[in-house]
């Protein structure tokens, strides 16, 4: 079972977190689309609408699904004429065989794997696509390392490809790649961006003040980010595929 106090922490945040969040690069979507072209994708666990505007940009039709009633009241605001259902990876709001892919944004992780994936597996076509995609800042980079350390930015990252060797019976095997790219923030941005993890919108005053005092030294000292305007955060993006039977 999952512990969904933090996955459920985010709707406090919903503007920030539509606001400085990173897009998904359309390398990477088209690729976890296989191909697919005006297909009809749902997004599960939507979010603020992020992946979902992203999709949309490369012609397809998404129904978003998103348990937060604060993100989605985020998703209609940031996302015109889309409106995203109430529901969850393990009850989706959905009849059978209606979608030719399901797409997660940096979501799955929370989900209760064997029920969703029943879940995703009834709202599928046959050979439709399921893939969880992750936005994984790249920690090879010192000082994003560093960034991390400080405000506990678990990205729940470590062994995804070896942890996720299938999706239950209904899926074939997973095929995985990984895009790089980058976002660029100013240093304010970095801050507004850590206020909408899960760390700290679950963390105490003490500890997010401590967060804050800590980012802020770092950005003011380290040489690669003392005296920018901007910087730029580098990310790697994981893709997880499989075709359902």
């Amino acid at each position: 079972m999952v512990d969904h106090t933090h996955a459920l922490s985010f709707g406090a945040a919903a503007s920030s977190y539509d606001r400085f969040r990173p897009h998904y690069p359309a390398a990477a979507l088209r690729w976890a689309l296989d191909g697919l072209r005006r297909a009809r994708i749902v997004d599960l666990g939507a979010g603020t609408g992020i992946l979902t505007r992203d999709v949309q940009a490369l012609g397809h039709e998404v129904v978003p699904v998103e348990p937060d009633p604060g993100m989605r009241a985020q998703l209609a605001e940031s996302t015109p004429g889309t409106t995203a259902l109430a529901g969850s990876a393990e009850a989706v709001p959905l009849p059978e065989a209606v979608a030719d892919a399901v797409l997660v944004g940096t979501a799955y992780h929370w989900f209760d794997r064997e029920p969703a994936h029943a879940e995703i597996a009834r709202v599928l076509r046959t050979g439709g696509t399921f893939a969880p995609i992750w936005n994984i800042r790249d920690d090879n980079v010192d000082w994003v390392a560093e960034l991390g350390r400080i405000a506990h930015l678990d990205d729940k990252s470590a062994g995804l490809v070896e942890r996720n060797t299938d999706f239950g019976p209904a899926f074939g095997a997973i095929e995985a790649r990984e895009f790089v790219h980058r976002t660029t923030l100013t240093p304010d941005e970095v801050l507004g961006m850590v206020r909408t993890r899960s760390y700290w919108l679950t963390a105490s005053g003490e500890d997010q003040q401590r967060v804050e005092r800590e980012l802020t030294e770092l950005l003011d000292t380290h040489p690669d980010l003392a005296g920018r305007e901007t910087v730029e955060l580098p990310y790697r993006t994981l893709v997880l595929r499989a075709r359902r039977h």
